[in-house]
């Protein structure tokens, strides 16, 4: 079970602008699969060994997650530098987590995260 979709409609419109503009989150640019229009998502990406791993906490239907799917790439914008991120894949995310190890900050349980996506550094 992930979070419900009710409140990624919320956090897109009320607090992904506010983290974005925050600085604090890298952010995730990518092009809407059906708009085409550029999207600019924060999500908590974890470099590890030349990829990163970031939590799919609202499930694989995630609009993100299906544009980043289907156009293969997208660009990371983090600590101050923008990367181009490729071979985006879903993994369980025990697999995520064994990748980051224990000093990462994973989701409180009771989120009920899945998956994980991982992208290699382009």
């Amino acid at each position: 079970m992930t979070l419900p979709r009710w409140l990624a409609r919320f956090n897109r419109r009320f607090i992904n602008p506010k983290a974005a503009e925050g600085g604090r989150w890298p952010i995730l640019v990518h092009v809407g699969r059906s708009s085409g229009a550029v999207h600019r998502t924060p999500i908590g990406a974890i470099p590890v060994n030349g990829s990163y791993v970031t939590f799919v906490n609202y499930g694989p239907k995630t609009d993100w997650l299906q544009n980043v799917l289907a156009a293969g790439e997208a660009t990371l914008e983090t600590g101050g530098e923008s990367v181009t991120v490729t071979n985006p894949r879903t993994v369980p995310c025990e697999r995520g987590l064994a990748m980051i190890g224990p000093e990462a900050e994973a989701p409180p349980g009771w989120v009920g995260v899945e998956e994980c996506l991982i992208f290699d550094r382009g």
